[in-house]
């Protein structure tokens, strides 16, 4: 594996991997999601053809997490606020200040003064998500923070954030992030795994 310092190309050799000899691969590195992606690939093609132990020889060294298939506990959710849509930007703010509450959609188009399906299109249109979703979306952003900084347990965070139902929260939780609350807390907060 090469990384030329004046272009920022990274090489893999097959024949250094004892593969197949005189084989290349080049690939531009464009960004951090990018290269963490080729990681995992790469640990992926190294397992199939040179076996697991190797693959987790390989992936400690260059402190890889083998065996993840997605990125989604990376994602942090920032709404879409550059739309010049007034009562939508209302409404997102009020879920941001408001998200331990229970919030319907007929109460957002109450406040913002539309109709719920033209509060739920335009909703849409602006934000990429639907009013459910993005409500969703800051609970569960709001319930990553808890879990990255605090103490409390997945059913103290879970009320903290406005779920009553401890399954949903779990379902919903794992959908947005990839990882159950309970997992997601032991990887980002080491301080709460040893209290």
């Amino acid at each position: 594996m090469v990384i030329s310092p004046n272009t920022g190309r990274l090489t893999i050799s097959e024949r250094s991997a004892s593969w197949r000899p005189h084989r290349k691969f080049t690939i531009d590195a464009f960004s951090a999601r990018m290269v963490s992606s080729f990681l995992n690939l790469l640990v992926y093609i190294i397992e199939k053809y040179a076996g697991r132990h190797t693959a987790v020889i390989i992936a400690k060294k260059f402190m890889i997490d083998i065996d993840r298939i997605s990125q989604s506990p990376f994602i942090i959710f920032e709404g879409r606020k550059t739309q010049d849509d007034e009562p939508i930007k209302k409404a997102q703010e009020f879920i941001e200040n408001n998200f331990e509450e229970r919030i319907t959609v007929d109460q957002l188009a109450q406040m913002s003064a539309l109709g719920r399906r033209n509060m739920e299109r335009r909703f849409k249109k602006a934000t990429s998500n639907t009013v459910v979703e993005y409500i969703q979306r800051v609970k569960i952003e709001a319930a990553t923070k808890h879990f990255e900084s605090g103490r409390k347990n997945v059913n103290e965070v879970m009320y903290d954030v406005g779920y009553n139902d401890p399954k949903a929260f779990r379902t919903i939780f794992k959908k947005l992030t990839g990882l159950s609350p309970l997992e997601y807390r032991n990887k980002y907060n080491k301080e709460a795994v040893t209290a």
